[in-house]
């Protein structure tokens, strides 16, 4: 017999898929992704993370606490009906289009149906799901990831590569002019901050309790499975159009990822899933089924060295990662090199 909160979950799922649908079958689907109200401010939380040897320094998708009082209050960037006119303004619009449908708007650097707001919610506008203006303000920054001081535009390259398991669009593209422009108008006002309130997810606290896999597979078939599948394999219209993304497999994101790391994964399901249920998760719910997400193969990792072990060394030599490592007799990662990308032929995969 089912629980109480396991009829919410379920209900608010349901209603969830239900809506996506309706809004895809009026024409209005793009709009899905940009909430009608305006979130409420949102308290960045948690303390720093530890330095990642994989990924960003440190951790830069979560969020630290606030420094000082008063910053705890997330800026709100400007309403679209505020978008300019004239030809900068068609660039922004475009690079909102970008963000909203990558794999139709972008088909030459995408190499699955994963959009932008897949990850980063209300057309990037949402504060603690990694919106888009608060990484505007935090680049150029140095980056373990790379090494070396990384600009905005090269940031987003990463994304294409990693994220959308495809090929950086070559600097001063179209498509990155596009989206640059439409992260700088969402910044508009902004202070230039890397530590501004609302940016990346809020880092959780380790887990009470060792993330566990069986735990996770019970929240994930309790409270994600049916927008997502059970198959991890998301949901798409006939058209091809990505509802709700793939959460792995091979149209989901590659082992590059910054989502591939379960600490970011935790974070972001913790404050924005299930999607309209924010927050209903506990934290051990949210470390345990970012685990189980991670723990399933994926496309390899376009720095692959020739072997999963001296890649897991070279860019995953950490805990937070689960590349490399066994789960039910098979080694993750072990699907030999990257295959060659391939520009999508069709508008939608």
């Amino acid at each position: 017999m089912m629980t109480a909160q396991q009829r919410l979950y379920g209900g608010g799922a349901l209603a969830v898929l239900v809506i996506g649908v309706g809004l895809y079958a009026g024409g209005v689907f793009d709009q899905f992704g940009t909430l009608k109200h305006a979130p409420p401010e949102a308290p960045a939380s948690a303390p720093p993370a530890p330095n990642d040897l994989a990924g960003d320094p440190p951790r830069a998708e979560l969020a630290a606490p606030a420094a000082k009082t008063g910053a705890s209050v997330a800026f709100r960037p400007p309403p679209e009906s505020e978008m300019p006119a004239g030809e900068f303004g068609d660039v922004i619009r475009r690079g909102r289009e970008i963000f909203i449908d990558t794999p139709r708007a972008a088909p030459a650097y995408v190499g699955n149906s994963l959009r932008c707001v897949s990850c980063h919610l209300d057309a990037g506008r949402l504060a603690d799901s990694s919106p888009l203006w608060a990484a505007f303000v935090s680049y150029p920054a140095y980056r373990s990831k790379t090494k070396s001081v990384t600009t905005f535009q090269q940031r987003l390259q990463g994304c294409f590569e990693y994220s959308m398991n495809g090929r950086a669009p070559p600097l001063g593209a179209p498509e990155l002019v596009a989206l640059e422009s439409y992260a700088y108008w969402l910044a508009s006002g902004a202070p230039l901050d890397p530590k501004i309130a609302g940016r990346g997810y809020p880092a959780l606290a380790p887990p009470a309790q060792t993330a566990d896999f069986a735990r996770g597979e019970a929240v994930y078939v309790q409270t994600c499975a049916l927008c997502h599948g059970a198959d991890g394999a998301g949901q798409r219209t006939q058209s091809g159009y990505a509802v709700f993304p793939a959460l792995w497999g091979s149209d989901s994101f590659n082992w590059g990822a910054g989502m591939g790391r379960i600490s970011n994964a935790a974070a972001f399901v913790k404050a924005n899933m299930p999607l309209g249920l924010p927050g209903t998760l506990s934290d051990q719910q949210a470390w345990d089924v970012a685990l189980y997400m991670n723990s399933h193969e994926r496309p390899q990792d376009p720095r692959y060295t020739g072997n999963v072990q001296g890649t897991r060394q070279g860019f995953h030599d950490t805990e937070d990662s689960m590349y490399g490592r066994e789960v039910a007799g098979k080694v993750l990662g072990a699907s030999g090199a990257p295959k060659a990308f391939k520009a999508l032929t069709k508008s939608r995969p």
